[in-house]
């Protein structure tokens, strides 16, 4: 059946629309029809759904960043739907309405960012990735009259908010919860030999591979404590992280009174999708509501550094700032894919991220320098070639 939209419907452009964050995107936009209207899909290479969701939605244009197979998604698409194919073709799009929904996996979302905010639209952001390595590159696209960020991950949009209960003057601190993945509360020598399949077993969230792994190593809360700091910010040492492993408080904001102010609901992506793509609106579809007589226990405890050394990396490239956000993102990614190559080990993880973020070049630009982006990309480039040289060492 052809969607209907009303008269004034909030255009959404959503990249990385075959994912996990993609396909929840549009379930929102299911249940809700007359509010949003998909003008733009884009994937990296799943071509076969990626055709599908164009024919249920029909959107003005589709992007496949692999244009290998762009011939065989245009004998697919609907007439009438523009094709663009290529490395850029889904950052050509990231202009085109009201909202963009960046669900690209990882550093390659980044372009997607840069020219959402150059377009002065308003970013739906999942794609941490891109803020974090990507921020000096940002600054100046942030400031286009008319863009603005709405975080997509559930500790962002919590903490996003939570802030709306006070000024930004009475704010003490920033409380990230994290559910501890699946090897909350075992020791290093306990995980010598954990398996892919473990790894991916998390025990509340459903998610993609690369933000899987980065569960079970907290770097995805490391990220996360970065991406704070750029989007609120909240210097760096004024955000901690706590393990809540039933992933009902999503995050925390503390006031200098003593008050905590807390977003809870069951974990389900679509909220935080909802809430950015109305803001500041609320949805009138409920999602992760909680059944407070079923609901037995919260319980919080600190992060073990020892065991989740990612965590301490993070913290170490934050506060350094400048390039070193990116080098930590792209040796991550790297060890991240040796991992579930199985050419490393899960423990050998941020033993390859610390040799890159020891030995890799990124000149004493720190801060808040604004970069140009050609610089963070060769600073990403030069990180992935080092992880790799440090992968090699330890090849299983």
């Amino acid at each position: 059946m052809n969607p209907v939209y009303m008269a004034g419907a909030t255009t959404v452009a959503l990249l990385g629309s075959t994912g996990s964050i993609g396909t929840q995107t549009l379930d929102v936009v299911r249940a809700d029809p007359e509010r949003f209207r998909v003008v733009a899909l884009g994937a990296a290479r799943s071509v076969e759904l990626l055709a599908k969701q164009a024919v249920e939605f029909l959107p003005e244009v589709v992007a496949l960043a692999d244009d290998s197979r762009a011939g065989e998604l245009a004998e697919l698409l609907p007439r009438g739907v523009e094709l663009r194919a290529g490395d850029g073709a889904m950052a050509s799009v990231s202009g085109s309405a009201d909202v963009t929904v960046n669900a690209v996996v990882g550093f390659a979302g980044l372009p997607v960012t840069l020219a959402t905010l150059q377009a002065g639209r308003r970013l739906a952001l999942a794609n941490k990735q891109s803020l974090i390595a990507g921020a000096p590159a940002l600054r100046e696209a942030r400031r286009t009259p008319g863009a603005e960020i709405l975080p997509v991950d559930s500790e962002h949009c919590a903490i996003h908010q939570c802030l709306r209960a006070g000024q930004r003057a009475e704010l003490r601190r920033l409380i990230l919860t994290a559910s501890g993945g699946p090897f909350r509360g075992r020791r290093a020598g306990e995980l010598g030999r954990v398996t892919v399949a473990e790894a991916l077993n998390h025990p509340t969230w459903s998610m993609g591979p690369q933000n899987t792994i980065d569960s079970s190593t907290l770097m995805n809360k490391g990220l996360e404590v970065i991406e704070a700091h750029e989007l609120f910010g909240v210097p760096i040492d004024d955000v901690e992280v706590v393990v809540h492993p039933q992933s009902v408080v999503h995050s925390m904001v503390e006031w200098r009174d003593g008050a905590v102010v807390a977003q809870l609901s069951l974990p389900d992506m679509r909220l935080p999708i909802g809430y950015a793509l109305a803001w500041p609106e609320r949805l009138p579809v409920r999602y992760g509501p909680i059944d407070w007589a079923r609901l037995s226990a919260l319980t919080f405890e600190p992060p073990d550094p020892a065991t989740f050394g990612c965590l301490t990396l993070a913290y170490q490239a934050g506060r350094e700032g400048g390039l070193a956000p990116a080098v930590l993102n792209a040796a991550n990614e790297v060890a991240v894919e040796a991992f579930l190559a199985d050419r490393i080990e899960w423990l050998q993880i941020p033993s390859v991220i610390a040799d890159v973020l020891g030995t890799c070049e990124r000149s004493d630009l720190g801060g808040e320098t604004a970069l140009a982006p050609e610089v963070v990309y060769d600073a990403d480039h030069r990180a992935r070639r080092a992880a790799r040289l440090a992968v090699e060492a330890r090849a299983c």
